[in-house]
């Protein structure tokens, strides 16, 4: 018998006929009383494997280079600046892998709780819900004050504050809630 390699009309029809008859079972429409007995749960279900410039990153230049090159930083950047005039705050060489199962999103209503102040604020709010295990794998990371936002500008400076380095298990538990607030 040959192998078919791709979709042709006749297969798709063999495949539709192959399904168990639950499967094509017909929609049908509910009316307004009849969904008001449904119950249901929304909310996202998360799991991931994250990887940060393992190998280090796309820019070969001055600064940036392969992680095994010495005295050159291999991880992402990130630079803020906390004052429009003032210095930046810098997370720097930022490499390495986590992963993690079971973070949750979900929209919550919050009208009680809170000494008090949930029945006040009677508003939904965002819940993430923590995952109970997330793995880090050769996670390292500088914090860092730097004058300029790129290693490139003219006249940089950096001072390394402390660098982090993780590998293991850390459990989270709990929800963390994101409250809305009105604009201005």
């Amino acid at each position: 018998m040959a192998k078919i390699s791709r979709w042709w009309p006749g297969g798709l029809f063999l495949f539709i006929l192959g399904l168990p008859s639950g499967a094509m079972a017909e929609l049908s429409r509910m009316d307004d009383t009849d969904l008001a007995g449904v119950s249901g749960q929304g909310g996202i279900y998360l799991s991931g494997d994250i990887s940060i410039n393992e190998l280090g990153g796309p820019i070969q230049n001055s600064y940036f280079g392969a992680c095994g090159d010495e005295g050159k930083k291999c991880g992402a950047r990130l630079a803020y600046r906390l004052k429009e005039d003032g210095g930046w705050f810098v997370l720097d060489d930022i490499r390495g892998s986590f992963s993690f199962e079971g973070l949750t999103l979900r929209v919550r209503h919050i009208d009680s709780g809170f000494g008090g102040d949930g029945e006040l604020f009677n508003r939904d709010v965002v819940e993430l819900g923590l995952p109970n295990v997330v793995r880090y794998h050769d996670v390292h990371f500088t914090v860092a004050a730097s004058n300029t936002a790129r290693p490139t500008d003219a006249g940089f400076q950096q001072t390394d504050l402390f660098s982090i380095e993780m590998q293991g298990d850390v459990t989270l538990e709990g929800n963390l809630l994101v409250f809305p607030t009105d604009s201005p």
